[in-house]
């Protein structure tokens, strides 16, 4: 993908389609995020990424090379924090086009619930519900007066798939999604887009970290890569971060204009079939040779 990596200075694409838009990207320093940033401003616009990877920010940043992008340590449990970061937005570009709440962690990889523990619950509740709660609500203070805005949401595939993650994960994602909803309802009325983006794993860090994989020399990835390959419904392609990015471009750009309240799964069908009867079907077959 042209620009995706390194100097954004000489990947100008033919159709900037960000141009003078101002985003916040929360979550923006490593992972999803970071390669949103990176896209965002290859299109035009001018990029704060949040984070609390406070040298993966400053280092995503020098290796962006842009004045158009910046960083704010943020921690979106922190009310103030989340209030300090749109506050920095307006005071440096008098506006915000585009609140794209990406920020959330995994917790721990429990899928009983007789193993869950109450800390780590209330902790992702806190990071991927109650964070994308503050973002949305200072983000608003400063769209609705200007009758216009977009705010973008990380959902995750679990949202429509049960089974596939804790519960803690399960619930937030799922309350990002009913949450986006009632907000395109709320924000609608002042010209405001809210949609959400539900990937299905994707060889990110943070999930390299969650299943326990060495990311030496990027052994992580190719066995996360692996293991998509081995569920994937739609064969011959992996879901990569720049995947989530460009359908985060489409609907923070005007091409979009008319979609709202939506929650996009990007998961190559994974979610709409189980193929644990197809596949027991099939064994069966082979194994009476019918």
């Amino acid at each position: 993908m042209a620009g995706m990596s390194g100097s954004t200075a000489s990947a100008a694409p033919a159709s900037r389609r960000l141009e003078g838009k101002v985003a916040i990207i929360t979550g923006g320093a490593s992972g999803i995020g970071a390669c949103t940033a990176k896209l965002f401003v290859v299109h035009g616009a001018k990029v704060i990424i949040a984070d609390v990877q406070d040298d993966l920010g400053l280092s995503l940043c020098k290796e962006i090379a842009s004045e158009n992008i910046s960083y704010v340590h943020c921690d979106v449990t922190n009310d103030s924090d989340v209030k300090n970061l749109v506050d920095i937005a307006i005071s440096k570009y008098e506006k915000l086009d585009i609140m794209y709440s990406n920020a959330g962690i995994t917790g721990q990889h429990k899928m009983s619930i007789l193993e869950a523990e109450n800390d780590d619950f209330k902790k992702i509740i806190d990071v991927n519900l109650y964070g994308g709660f503050l973002c949305a609500k200072y983000a608003a203070r400063t769209m609705v007066p200007a009758k216009k805005g977009v705010i973008l949401f990380t959902s995750s595939n679990s949202s429509v798939t049960s089974g596939i993650g804790s519960h803690a994960y399960v619930a937030s994602k799922s309350g990002i999604v009913g949450l986006a909803k009632n907000l395109c309802v709320d924000l609608g009325l002042h010209g405001i887009r809210v949609n959400c983006i539900s990937p299905f794993f994707v060889a990110t860090p943070m999930l390299t970290k969650h299943f326990g994989f060495i990311n030496t020399l990027n052994f992580g990835k190719i066995m996360l890569n692996k293991l998509y390959n081995s569920v994937s419904v739609l064969k011959g392609s992996v879901l990569e971060a720049e995947d989530v990015a460009e359908t985060a471009l489409y609907l923070a750009s005007d091409e979009s204009r008319i979609i709202s309240g939506q929650n996009i799964v990007i998961d190559g069908g994974y979610s709409v079939t189980n193929l644990i009867f197809t596949n027991k079907i099939k064994g069966l077959m082979s194994y009476y040779k019918l």
